[in-house]
């Protein structure tokens, strides 16, 4: 089997990468494409787009072909609505009806409101080895680059009231005089405009219902001048000579605004639609309903990367179809998520049998795409997500001193590694877990309200099993000696262990014990339980 056909079989990303090929021929190079508009907080659901497009583009690169991945800040698009999470909200709405790019920046950081939202990404992407080349359309339509588009979209004005009928009932067909442009006004920046007419050339007229402005302008010079989205979209397919983007299932439906865009690209710009897919939406728990950038109810790539490594936060996706609906977890499903990926990895490095051949390609590959980078010389250390919690809290939230006395010790290179997973798990305990999966050891002296017996067992606890602790290999055996102390003491184990648990942190359930008190020096275990 070629390396492109044993790609294709393994992933839905070679898929994809073969299929471009495919359709659009052998070529120096392929241009994928990704946008947004900056209206708000970009969230981890529009990053779904942009981290299908890279995985796409890497495995074109995969297949030796040379890749343009362009990402497009549509800020040249109307500011509608003021999300909810802004702040100076009066401020904001004075800028309505203005392109976004001119609202001001209401953390007063970026030159405006819509770069604020592009830099948040811009700085973050790299992180989880993004770095596509950005495209700015208020920059691009204000130099006027798009003025050869514009002018073939009024020439080509009925063919487009048309194309954008075609898949409209009577009800919603467009009525009376209609432009494929609009104009943001010279002097009070509104688009609350109307086209007064075009010369058959390059001068269009209009005027603006807001403040009373009227003129002519020459669309090789204007700034304001605009086309509708649903003509903006296919005119920079051809103009960027685009051969992939996915889009959203709104933007997929029967016919949505893909269809409408493939056949205005086609029958107009006299380019072929770049192939797609489509991409369903993205849940988190505790959020209901579709994530929206406009009313500010969002969770953005910088929170995920908060509780998911950088690895992880591709596994996610890179693990998943584009058409598989999905949710992001914060709650106790993240150590199931660790889990799977850590299984994931042993399988990619061979420390785990796959269960067959296609089965171990399917998992190296996915492993692969999960990699910021290429996939490191040694296989990361391996420390169970759940552990690693209780030992940074065991640790009072200290990274170095959690893991320095893990066994067996990491190698050098898998230290940076492993600090980033205990910095995530550090935020995830302290901000994001279960009260009931975080504890505190409790201070010298400290003392549980436990009864005579209880106390008396807990004394034969320090004595005989932590006195002792280092003579136990694993788990195992110093599980049996702790019920063993339950035993002498005609007591059923459940008690002893409430018992301890009270005694060590002051709760009636924790982490296993017998693992638990391994976990912790013994000079602040026998400390702590000095007090009985």
């Amino acid at each position: 089997m070629d390396k492109q056909r044993e790609a294709s079989a393994a992933h839905w990303a070679d898929e994809t990468a073969a299929k471009i090929i495919r359709e659009k021929g052998e070529k120096d190079l392929y241009t994928c494409a990704s946008g947004i508009t900056p209206s708000g907080t970009v969230h981890i659901g529009n990053f779904r787009e942009i981290i299908s497009v890279d995985l796409v583009a890497r495995a074109l690169r995969d297949m030796g072909k040379k890749v343009r991945f362009i990402y497009s800040w549509d800020d040249y698009d109307v500011f509608r609505k003021v999300p909810k999470n802004m702040p100076k909200q009066d401020e904001l709405q004075n800028y309505l009806r203005f392109p976004i790019t001119m609202a001001p920046d209401p953390w007063d950081r970026d030159a405006s409101y819509a770069r604020h939202h592009e830099v948040d990404v811009e700085t973050m992407l790299p992180f989880v080895g993004i770095q596509p080349e950005y495209l700015y359309q208020a920059e691009r339509y204000r130099s006027s680059r798009y003025a050869e588009g514009i002018r073939k979209a009024l020439e080509h004005r009925d063919t487009l009231k048309s194309i954008l009928d075609k898949f409209r009932d009577e009800d919603h067909k467009i009525q009376g005089e209609w432009w494929p442009v609009s104009v943001f006004c010279d002097k009070c920046n509104r688009d609350d405009t109307d086209i007064d007419g075009w010369d058959g050339d390059w001068g269009l007229g209009y005027h603006c219902n807001a403040c009373g402005h009227k003129e002519t302008v020459d669309i090789r010079k204007a700034a304001g001048v605009k086309l509708g989205w649903r003509i903006d979209w296919p005119m920079r397919w051809q103009y960027e000579q685009v051969d992939f983007e996915p889009a959203g299932k709104d933007h997929h439906s029967q016919g949505g605004s893909f269809d409408t865009a493939r056949l205005v690209c086609k029958e107009v710009y006299g380019w072929d639609a770049p192939v797609t897919f489509r991409y369903d939406f993205i849940g988190t728990k505790g959020v209901p309903g579709k994530m929206s950038s406009s009313s500010g109810q969002v969770i953005a790539l910088a929170d995920v990367l908060r509780v998911y490594t950088p690895e992880l936060t591709r596994y996610l996706f890179a693990g998943t179809r584009p058409n598989t609906e999905f949710t992001i977890s914060f709650d106790l499903d993240v150590i199931k998520i660790y889990e799977d990926y850590d299984r994931l990895e042993r399988i990619a490095w061979k420390a785990e049998p796959a269960k067959n051949d296609d089965a171990y390609r399917r998992a190296r590959r996915i492993y692969e795409l999960s990699q910021v980078g290429a996939v490191p010389a040694v296989m990361p250390y391996q420390i169970p997500f759940r552990h690693l919690c209780n030992l940074i809290q065991i640790a009072d939230g200290n990274i170095d001193q959690a893991i320095a006395g893990i066994s067996p010790a990491p190698a050098p290179e898998q230290i940076p590694g492993l600090k980033a997973r205990a910095a995530c798990a550090k935020y995830w305990v302290e901000e994001s877990a279960p009260e009931e999966f975080r504890f505190c050891l409790r201070g010298e002296g400290e003392r549980a309200p436990l009864s005579d017996s209880e106390t008396a067992a807990i004394r034969d606890l320090r004595d005989k099993v932590i006195a002792g602790i280092e003579q136990y290999r694993d788990d195992k055996s110093c599980a049996e000696a702790i019920y063993k102390v339950a035993e002498d003491h005609g007591m059923d184990g459940k008690v002893l262990f409430r018992a301890a648990y009270q005694a060590l942190i002051g709760k009636d359930q924790g982490p296993r014990l017998a693992n638990f008190l391994r976990s912790i020096k013994q000079e602040r275990l026998l400390a702590i339980l000095r007090a009985y």
